[in-house]
């Protein structure tokens, strides 16, 4: 975890909801200047920091509503940071806590060099991930749908299909259910998938077209992974973004969730927890990777066995996960296309 420890003349701290926000701004010696709830509008929040705009640094609790607030201080040519919810919740708890309270605790936390850094995601290419994000959500609300065609199917104990309902041409099942009610209900279903197929072509077609804009190289690199293919090579390109900001590998698997936290002391392990700190969109992608990679990799699938032997199989699946990692960081860094042989070196 990296923490803001720079030194600013003032410092704002925001408690930001979608409506309203309560600003507290601090000067250099930690008196406070300011400490109001205004509306959250642009207009509202330029005109409450004036007085203190030179040496001002603005910091906000990373929730769903900070996007208008970073845009606005980078066009006004404010310093920005933004705080990891997790571990702002960690560090400022309290007997006490609201909105008040709350933004003199970010301010202070800002001033005294523990500020939680999460990171600012551009905004070029943030509309984007969010939609690649919403098209995730999508996906599954179709794959239940499917789920349960499945389930209605095994509830009147009937054959199961001989092709796979993913596909259009394979959805005229309705013959086979004799009560008029259970068609309906996987009608339905089957109705509902099809609207959810029109939408996400037409989603993954905008998506496609916004990736060879924003960065084609590294759109090319990923898809020369065996097994990913066009949507995970976008997940992992817009969650990422910028592989520069993580030092080093070390730094990006814990980010994406392929490193196991521990809790230790006194030399002795206490437990776990944390799992949930981290990138789950890339926790996903690489998930999906690894069947993906033994299907179409033979070494991997040698790989993965040699491994299952010692370790288990679970075990065994989440190494090649963690190497996938390791490999993407390195040809993200070095701009290199994936190679076999040195992926399967050791």
């Amino acid at each position: 975890m990296r923490f803001y420890n720079q030194q600013h003349e003032f410092y704002c701290g925001v408690d930001l909801h979608t409506r309203k926000m309560y600003l507290c701004i601090l000067d250099r010696e930690g008196n406070k200047r300011l400490h109001r709830n205004m509306r959250a509008k642009p207009d509202d929040f330029l005109r409450a920091i004036k007085p203190f705009r030179d040496g001002l640094v603005v910091g906000v609790e990373c929730m769903f509503s900070w996007y208008w607030l970073a845009d606005l201080c980078v066009d006004e040519s404010l310093d920005f940071i933004l705080g990891h919810a997790l571990y702002m919740k960690a560090i400022h708890g309290g007997k006490n806590k609201d909105d008040r309270i709350d933004s003199e605790k970010i301010a202070r936390l800002m001033r005294g060099g523990t500020f939680p850094l999460s990171y600012v995601y551009p905004r070029e290419m943030r509309a984007t991930r969010d939609l690649l994000r919403r098209r995730t959500f999508l996906m599954r609300r179709r794959s239940e749908l499917l789920t349960h065609v499945q389930l209605v199917n095994h509830q009147y104990n009937l054959d199961a299909f001989e092709k796979s309902l993913r596909y259009a041409a394979n959805r005229d099942v309705l013959d086979r259910f004799s009560e008029e009610s259970a068609r309906h209900n996987v009608e339905a279903d089957l109705e509902m998938i099809g609207h959810y197929d029109t939408l996400l072509q037409r989603l993954e077609l905008n998506i496609l077209r916004q990736a060879k804009v924003h960065d084609p190289q590294a759109r090319f690199l990923l898809r020369t992974i065996p097994g990913v293919g066009e949507i995970l090579s976008h997940v992992l390109l817009y969650e990422i973004h910028n592989v520069g900001r993580f030092a080093s590998v070390g730094h990006f698997l814990p980010y994406a969730r392929l490193v196991t936290p521990q809790h230790t002391s006194d030399g002795k392990r206490t437990g776990g927890g944390g799992a949930k700190i981290g990138n789950a969109h890339l926790k996903w992608a690489f998930s999906e990777a690894v069947p993906l990679m033994l299907r179409e990799c033979p070494e991997a699938k040698q790989f993965v066995e040699r491994k299952e032997k010692k370790h288990g199989k679970s075990r065994a699946m989440t190494m090649l996960a963690r190497k996938i990692g390791r490999a993407v960081y390195q040809m993200l860094k070095r701009k290199e296309a994936f190679d076999t042989a040195k992926f399967f070196a050791n």
